[in-house]
């Protein structure tokens, strides 16, 4: 199933993609508002498949008539994992040292816009960068969760564009100022249940272009640390909870490993495709 968020009218609510164009939708005055779907992911694959029924039920309206949101509301956690491809990680080398562990870290939901929102610019840098990623949606919550049982934790994916501020995040000794600048990543555009993809969304080509130009492009295959072993290694720290969203890492290619360095700019369009999933398209603007 594919699902997406969106506001039309003042009010916000979910439709099921009934095709490329069409959605059948129920709105937040019907009981179909974020706390719904977050109840429904937390209900595993019958949870969802009931939300579907529902929303199958609703009038059919083009997808053009609304605004998309973030599919999730980012009400829990939005975890992300740094240099986790091979060939960024070796890019990334003069800059950042991998450690024991993956290199984990939090996001905050102000810095996420959904997709067809703008990205700001901040007027504190001229170095924001783009970063193309697989976002991984948690479905039933667990804690200490085992490579057998991980994939059962993951009720569907979408597209994360982790924008960052590389002088704000390489110039400290952790990244959270610069990874959360405000409206700078984006979530979207739509919920892809995981039965519709691979298992751990494994072989999916990811592509990043900027103004039309390619600039990153590689497998889903390529990741360090693989969904099931994100899942077990966070889930020994911390409980993963429906909502909660992983944001898998992005490939090599970011502009602040260009020669000459490519940031994104006002007007710029940033899009960022996953195929099977869709494609997250923001403009940039600066900041007011």
């Amino acid at each position: 199933m594919r699902i997406v968020r969106f506001f039309k009218d003042g009010k916000q609510g979910y439709g099921l993609l009934a095709n490329d164009a069409d959605i059948t939708v129920r709105t937040e005055d019907e009981g179909f508002g974020p706390a719904s779907f977050v109840e429904a992911l937390a209900g595993g694959e019958a949870g969802l498949a009931n939300f579907a029924v529902a929303l199958q039920a609703g009038p059919s309206i083009p997808l053009d008539s609304v605004d998309l949101a973030t599919p999730v509301p980012l009400t829990g956690k939005l975890i992300c994992i740094g240099a986790n491809f091979g060939k960024h990680a070796a890019e990334a080398e003069s800059v950042f040292t991998p450690g024991k562990h993956a290199t984990f870290f939090l996001r905050v939901a102000d810095g996420v816009v959904s997709p067809g929102a703008p990205l700001i610019k901040p007027k504190l840098s001229n170095a924001f960068d783009y970063e193309g990623e697989l976002a991984v949606i948690i479905g039933t919550a667990g804690r200490h969760i085992s490579v057998e049982n991980a994939l059962d934790h993951v009720a569907g994916y979408s597209i994360f564009q982790d924008g960052s501020i590389r002088d704000y995040q390489l110039e400290a000794p952790q990244w959270t100022l610069g990874k959360n600048f405000h409206a700078t990543a984006s979530l979207g555009p739509a919920f892809i249940s995981a039965d519709e993809l691979p298992a751990g969304a494994k072989g999916l080509r990811l592509q990043t272009r900027l103004n039309g130009e390619l600039v990153q492009d590689a497998s889903l295959s390529d990741m360090l640390v693989d969904v099931v072993a994100a899942i077990t290694t966070l889930s020994s720290v911390m409980t993963l909870e429906p909502g909660d969203v992983i944001a898998m890492g992005t490939p090599a290619g970011v502009g602040f490993f260009r020669k000459p360095q490519l940031f994104m700019k006002d007007g710029d369009l940033c899009e960022v495709e996953i195929e099977r999933i869709g494609v997250l398209r923001n403009r940039v603007i600066d900041e007011a």
